[in-house]
């Protein structure tokens, strides 16, 4: 499916003190870097707002006159878009993930009777700001209201979609729609991501983000396997190691025009092995071996 983003990075951000929301950090990415993450196949992103450092390319915009809520920041991002659909987003939504962006990019495409598709949460709140809309309905109703009161600036977003024909959609992930209003938000957000079944995963997205490989897939179990092998049959610093010299050979493997996951399997069950033949020295040796009996 063709889309294009709208991320909406704008907001006075008041029950923040006025901070600049967007560039709060969870999990050590950026709300907006987070949210950017669950859209990286966007043919055009479009943030509307001050413009600010991102992990990845984006094209920037904001209403005129600035402030002026979240309709008229919308019709600013619209005006820079041209895919049939165009993916809705706030930009303070720290678990938002590309299964769901998916999911309302195929209901939106899929339901030919409607103009496109948001996501409601757990409570059962509509999210129009978690939400795939089809391009030209959203700019028919955008200019309409325009022309109905003679300025977006102001308006509220149920405006715009009470004139929609919108399908609803839940998420897999039960936080999709979570979003950081509060700096109690954003304690949870980060409490969250340092839960004991959540860290590793969210600290290896942010370290492929970070170090520019989210294309690479990582086996996180055979590459724990092999540092607890390496751990316990060589020595503790040897895992850590380790697994530098595995991802150090499976990117010259890439380089040479190997799959990045297949070079990093093959390296890490080479390395496993050797590991492994490494411990088994430490034992004591058969009497076949010594030919002693």
């Amino acid at each position: 499916m063709s889309y294009d983003a709208i991320v909406l990075a704008g907001g006075a951000a008041r029950r923040l003190g006025g901070a600049d929301k967007p560039t709060l950090h969870v999990g050590g990415r950026t709300l907006l870097d987070r949210v950017l993450a669950a859209c990286p196949d966007a043919a055009e992103t479009v943030v509307v707002g001050t413009r600010r450092a991102t992990a990845r390319p984006v094209h920037w915009t904001r209403e005129d006159p600035p402030g002026g809520g979240p309709v008229a920041a919308l019709d600013a991002g619209i005006r820079r878009t041209t895919a049939p659909l165009v993916l809705v987003l706030s930009a303070d939504l720290p678990f938002l993930d590309r299964d769901t962006v998916h999911a309302l990019l195929a209901a939106a495409a899929g339901a030919a009777n409607t103009d496109g598709a948001l996501l409601r949460d757990a409570d059962g709140r509509d999210q129009p700001l978690v939400a795939a809309y089809r391009t030209e309905p959203l700019r028919r109703e955008i200019a309409l209201l325009a022309t109905e009161h003679g300025t977006l600036h102001g308006l509220p977003l149920r405006a715009l979609t009470e004139e929609l024909d919108l399908a609803r959609i839940g998420a897999a992930e039960p936080l999709a729609s979570f979003d950081c209003d509060t700096w109690e938000d954003l304690a949870a957000a980060r409490a969250r991501i340092r839960e004991h079944g959540n860290v590793l995963e969210h600290w290896i997205t942010a370290a492929k983000n970070e170090l520019g490989i989210d294309d690479v897939p990582v086996d996180v179990a055979t590459l724990l396997d092999l540092a607890r092998d390496a751990a316990h049959g060589v020595a503790r610093p040897a895992a850590p190691l380790t697994t530098f010299l595995v991802g150090y050979a499976a990117a010259r493997a890439e380089a040479a025009g190997a799959d990045p996951a297949l070079a990093v399997a093959e390296a890490s069950r080479k390395a496993a092995d050797l590991a492994l033949r490494w411990a088994a020295e430490a034992q004591p040796p058969h009497p076949e071996e010594t030919g002693s009996g």
